[in-house]
């Protein structure tokens, strides 16, 4: 942390208020608002602000110390940072790991995040649990300014977040003998890391239609994670209706398995506080083996709307929210959580396999 100390202020919807200090990139007039979630990732802070699918997010890491490692572009989970800030209790003053390049505040100062420390985030973490996820804002601006400014947000429900974070053009990731038409809904560079592994992927932008995504004849589509409401994704779910009814096998990953769900008649629903860490312990339905899985998502796929179209594969023990499906009659599957990990356990990496397994057997 900087010497030079500025006093800040977090303010949530509910009139809660939290005394800190600015950290990172000042927010513009004063003020950064959101909805505030928190994670419970222990280690992996930087892929955690890098993945899109915190756009429109305000990030409290419950973990005390952040920080301590520093960070290095190696890490990066995306081509920069989507969230609106992040909430740490204590930022480590100096950083102690071979492979950093910098700290973490010049890190969030470069990508032009805002932060904010020195907050009681045992505090804000059970108003979070017992209140659900709340719209705040922080920074240097006045209670009552911050206050508005929070009730003010939009929050992630009924606002389409995708727009934001995916990729203007089509590009190539080399790698495997399969070939795979990858759907950047906000995707992770360690999701295109392990799909490099038994394919090349060709990583196309969320408004791709399915005649032009066909045209490719890939071996496979995949269907990533991203931020926000799945139903408001404009066009996806018919894009991919239209995918999996003409045979090719597809894997979806968090939003690309509630928009798979979508697409056949399931329905999505917001959790109260998400679901955002790296120990989420999923049973695997078939195996009766639990998995312990990194997660990142705050809707959720009814079960029931998924009867006769869908067979449950995994159930999140801690809610008993599903946690991944398989479409009977199809070659398509997709599960809540992330098995490429980063950060979190690799238990559940062996669905990638699976996905080339399903193409192999095509």
């Amino acid at each position: 942390m900087t010497s030079a100390v500025t006093q800040a202020q977090l303010v949530l919807e509910d009139g809660s208020v939290f005394e800190g200090e600015a950290i990172g990139r000042a927010p513009a007039e004063g003020i950064a608002a959101g909805e505030v979630v928190f994670n419970t990732t222990m280690t992996g802070y930087q892929e955690v602000i890098t993945d899109p699918s915190y756009a429109g997010q305000i990030i409290t890491f419950t973990t005390s110390h952040i920080g301590n490692y520093g960070t290095t572009a190696a890490d990066n989970e995306s081509r920069g940072t989507f969230a609106r800030g992040v909430i740490v209790r204590e930022l480590a003053r100096r950083r102690s790991n071979w492979r950093a390049t910098d700290d973490l505040d010049a890190m969030l100062d470069a990508n032009g995040l805002p932060g904010i420390a020195g907050l009681d985030t045992r505090r804000l973490t059970r108003i979070l649990r017992d209140a659900g996820s709340l719209r705040g804002a922080f920074g240097t601006a006045d209670g009552a300014t911050l206050l508005a400014a929070a009730r003010a947000d939009r929050g992630t429900a009924g606002v389409d977040l995708v727009s934001e974070v995916t990729t203007a053009s089509a590009y190539t990731v080399p790698g495997g003998r399969f070939s795979v038409v990858a759907y950047d809904f906000g995707i992770k560079s360690t999701i295109l890391r392990c799909l490099s592994d038994i394919a090349t992927v060709r990583v196309v932008p969320a408004s791709t239609p399915a005649e032009e995504v066909l045209a490719m004849s890939p071996d496979g589509v995949f269907l990533s994670n991203g931020p926000g409401d799945p139903e408001m994704v404009s066009g996806a779910t018919g894009a991919i209706r239209a995918i999996v009814e003409a045979g090719v096998p597809t894997f979806g990953i968090c939003l690309g398995h509630q928009l798979l769900s979508r697409a056949f008649g399931g329905h999505t629903f917001k959790l109260p506080f998400g679901h955002h860490g790296g120990n989420h312990p999923v049973r695997n339905i078939a195996t009766g083996s639990v998995e312990i899985t990194s997660q990142n998502h705050n809707f959720c796929v009814d079960p029931d709307s998924l009867a006769g179209v869908a067979d449950i594969t995994h159930v999140n023990l801690n809610d008993m929210t599903n946690e991944g499906m398989r479409l009977v009659g199809h070659r398509a599957f997709s599960v809540q959580y992330h098995p490429e990990a980063g950060p979190g356990p690799h238990d559940s990496r062996y669905l990638f396999a699976r996905f080339a397994e399903l193409m192999e057997n095509n």
